[in-house]
């Protein structure tokens, strides 16, 4: 295919039209940078929504990539294989907890600690305490459980994939009353309460600390597993490898994907003593989980960040305060931990934004109504941020 022409023409005659696209084609990246087909470079704010979490085509990333290529790619969950063990070791010392299962996605880590969340419950109570607690404004995933999980029904919850798996209850975010008062009225019935300690897809909303704890010993008072889902928080984006390391407290099962594997599909979720044996063989499964490949590109993410872990807090500081410094009259709020930063914004359209800011060469993101979202490489540099801030600068002015 010789232009973008070609290439969107493709699209529209292949591929469902599931996802509204914007009109750029890219074809190559470096470090924090993007390419497009027609040579325009883009400054990378977005990083696949989370995913190449050590920028793009980091040479000790494709080194590992490139090596494991050349030596095996699949095997299957039925053998044992050196980069699953080294990473599941690894993911285990980081975060202190007691086992790991790996998958391919975000929702279908989701989808996992639901079985999980289910089955320890009914193992230890028997049937009809099945019940999951979520939060208003959450996204979990587009999958069956998942999305039923997820908090945002006028978004999601479609009257044409009806009926949805029963079982899940929204409460406000951040309102411990609410989710005390859910709880007393329906104390016997639940098994779990799964949150995100940022809403992301909601409008990068992060969970107070101190709700957080309250919602913790009430897990612990009423023996429900408390899940943390944090596909996008997870792997070191909000300056700790988990955002429950930053919020102080200690999940019985919590998720990960994205950033794991730098730019391949690996997902999974981790879980505490309480539940380390509550799946067994033939509980739960999956062909891809764990690929050799994906499994060598996580280790090899995890070597990326490790020593630049303690710088992340200080660059997502460094972006609020240029942000603040600008007096841009659209921009309402900033919210943010680390290097996950919602802006909200007033007056102006943030898909219109977006689109924009595209135009002048600097990749973001939406979130729920109104938030202009960056989830940059978490090894962006100082100038990177210098040169998208002053684009944004002058893009928003202009709008």
């Amino acid at each position: 295919m010789k232009n973008f022409s070609e290439i969107k023409n493709s699209y529209d005659a292949n591929i469902l039209a599931t996802y509204g696209r914007f009109p750029v084609d890219f074809e190559k990246g470096a470090g924090c940078r993007l390419f497009s087909s027609d040579g325009k470079e883009y400054i990378d704010f977005a990083s696949g929504i989370g995913v190449n979490s050590v920028g793009h085509s980091h040479p000790k990333w494709v080194d590992a990539v490139a090596r494991q290529t050349h030596e095996l790619a699949h095997v299957s969950n039925l053998f044992y294989t050196k980069p699953g063990a080294i990473l599941a070791q690894k993911l285990c010392e980081i975060s202190g907890m007691d086992g790991v299962f790996f998958c391919n996605s975000g929702a279908e880590a989701v989808e996992g600690v639901i079985k999980l969340a289910r089955k320890y419950s009914f193992d230890k109570y028997g049937a009809g305490r099945h019940n999951i607690i979520t939060l208003v404004g959450s996204f979990h995933g587009r999958l069956g459980a998942s999305l039923r999980a997820t908090g945002q029904p006028e978004k999601f919850h479609k009257e044409y994939f009806a009926p949805f798996m029963e079982g899940f209850f929204h409460v406000p975010a951040n309102d411990f009353s609410a989710l005390e008062k859910f709880a007393n009225e329906n104390e016997k019935n639940i098994c779990a309460f799964l949150f995100e300690p940022i809403l992301g897809e909601g409008g990068v909303v992060p969970l107070c600390e101190e709700y957080l704890k309250k919602a913790a010993a009430l897990c612990e008072k009423n023996d429900w597993l408390l899940i943390a889902d944090e596909v996008q928080t997870g792997i070191a984006r909000v300056g700790e490898w988990f955002a429950f390391q930053d919020c102080k407290i200690k999940p019985d099962a919590v998720t990960f994907a994205k950033g794991i594997a730098g730019g391949l599909p690996l997902g999974g979720f981790l879980c505490g003593e309480k539940v380390r044996t509550t799946l067994g063989a033939g509980d739960h499964g999956t062909t891809y989980g764990g690929n050799l490949i994906c499994a060598a590109a996580a280790n090899a993410t995890l070597e990326i960040l490790e020593p630049i872990l303690s710088e992340i807090k200080e660059k997502g500081a460094y972006i609020c305060e240029k942000i603040h410094a600008m007096n841009l009259s659209c921009v309402k709020e900033i919210r943010a931990r680390g290097l996950m930063i919602g802006i909200k914004l007033q007056s102006v359209a943030h898909t219109e934004a977006v689109a924009k800011l595209l135009e002048a060469g600097l990749v973001t993101l939406p979130a729920g109504a109104d938030v202009l979202r960056f989830l940059p490489p978490l090894t962006i540099e100082k100038t990177d941020i210098d040169a998208g801030l002053e684009i944004l600068k002058k893009t928003l002015r202009g709008i």
